[in-house]
């Protein structure tokens, strides 16, 4: 004897389970949009160094101390401030990575495939 589940039960779940994912991937899109455009602050040289950059990687401020602008200096103060981006990044992806880690809690991996 075969079950029978009735006339239409499993599309219902197929479409509903589409209705979630198609939400999902809009509250996605909307978080990266915002993502974007929020600024992140970092800084290198126990703060000498400070830059803001945004979501997309773009550097919206560099702060240097002035005590950092010693000619002789010069070398230092470049390091500092590719390491002050580097860490900009690096909170940047984190952050990134959290938010899409909420929407997409009930599909772990999902965020990273870009739905």
């Amino acid at each position: 004897m075969k079950a029978r589940l009735p006339d239409g039960y499993g599309k219902q779940n197929v479409n509903a389970l589409m209705q979630q994912a198609q939400e999902m991937q809009d509250q996605m899109q909307q978080k990266q949009q915002l993502l974007k455009e929020e600024e992140t602050k970092a800084s290198a040289g126990g703060g000498m160094v400070e830059l803001t950059l945004r979501g997309d990687y773009t550097v919206t401020a560099v702060r240097i101390k002035p005590e950092l602008a010693d000619p002789e200096e010069i070398e230092m103060l470049e390091d500092m401030v590719g390491a002050a981006f580097n860490e900009g990044v690096r909170l940047v992806n984190e952050k990134s990575e959290k938010e899409m880690e909420a929407i997409s809690g009930a599909f772990p991996g999902l965020a990273n495939l870009g739905l």
